[in-house]
């Protein structure tokens, strides 16, 4: 079975020989795994079922200021900080209102979004492919506002929220557009929503706001016959039931430390697949790599039964990661056989 009919037969619920997996690096963490191991391209040795190439904003590095990179859309990002590969925003664009009759979307860069489609559907694996739009929503909309402000603007400011969103989401329809051309699988929406315990705007202003322009959205991927796959972190299971009605097929990422993981799954894990569940916040930086073992496998052995499952570190992973503990959860990722089927 190749990863690419594995990912499609587990999102459809049917049997496959083994879990699917996918495990991605962030660059410190990669870095760490170069210096441990002597292999330069240590992210190719995982094997991975998945292969993903992000088709958003880029970024440049600020000439003047040594750390700071702005985005597309005219965001300046600070990585001098913990977050070397995202950062924080250094200050906002909308700060009122009135400031978007004045501002511009970006053009999109077709050819650069093109050039990444065209290596990830042409690169020879037999994965299931994904091209990924980060800050798809809400996301992309603190980023421009502040988050604050956002929030007090749909409070205060409804119908410029509306009309924020829905521009951003004509943007993303664009980039849809062009993805669909390409033989990839599905697409990845990634836009965070959760807190470690509920929803950062609450499920009502989600409804109001959010879920109009993603419905839009999972439409348009769902009519080409695509799988959508979700990203949030946080806790946003007061509203999975919405999107499994509007389309959704995959959702990422799933935090043992806010889902009661057993019960998720016997609830709606034959209607949503779900990816994640290896901790990046507790568990693979501070645990013995015995441990690690001993969690993964009891967790695979919670989420396994019926398809449904894409075993995966909660996140990217991290630079506060011992490389011991990716060493032992890329052993048994690649050699499920042996420890739980």
């Amino acid at each position: 079975m190749t990863g690419r009919e594995r990912v499609i037969n587990c999102i459809k619920h049917l049997e496959t020989d083994r879990i699917p997996h996918y495990i991605e690096l962030g660059s410190e963490e990669l870095e760490k795994m170069h210096q441990f191991t002597g292999i330069s391209n240590y992210q190719d040795t995982l094997d991975n079922d998945i292969d993903m190439a992000g088709i958003d904003s880029g970024y440049t590095e600020v000439t003047d200021k040594p750390g700071y990179f702005m985005d597309d859309f005219g965001v300046c990002w600070n990585r001098n900080g913990v977050d070397k590969d995202i950062g924080v925003i250094d200050s906002c664009i909308l700060c009122r209102p009135e400031d978007l009759k004045s501002y511009s979307f970006p053009e999109i860069k077709e050819e650069q979004v093109r050039e990444k489609l065209r290596q990830l559907s042409e690169n020879g694996r037999n994965t299931f492919k994904a091209a990924s739009i980060s800050f798809s929503m809400f996301e992309r909309a603190w980023t421009l506002c502040g988050m604050e402000n956002l929030l007090v603007f749909m409070i205060e400011e409804p119908d410029f929220v509306h009309e924020l969103l829905g521009k951003i989401c004509d943007y993303n329809c664009r980039l849809i557009q062009i993805a669909l051309a390409y033989d990839i699988d599905g697409i990845c929406l990634g836009d965070d929503w959760g807190q470690q315990k509920g929803m950062i705007m609450g499920p009502e202003k989600w409804r109001e706001f959010i879920r109009p322009q993603m419905k839009k959205m999972y439409h348009q991927i769902k009519s080409a016959d695509k799988y959508v796959i979700q990203h949030s972190c946080g806790d946003i299971e007061a509203v999975f039931e919405d999107l499994i009605e509007i389309g959704l097929d995959v959702y990422q990422t799933f935090q043992p430390e806010i889902y009661n993981m057993a019960d998720v799954k016997e609830k709606i894990g034959s209607r949503l697949t779900f990816w994640g569940g290896i901790s990046t916040q507790t568990l693979l930086p501070f645990a013995a790599p015995q441990e690690v073992k001993e969690v993964i496998v009891r967790t695979a052995g919670i989420m396994k039964g019926k398809g449904g499952y894409i075993l995966a570190p909660t996140h990217a992973v991290p630079g506060d990661v011992p490389a011991e503990n990716i060493e032992v959860m890329a052993e048994i990722f690649r050699n499920q056989e042996k420890y739980f089927l």
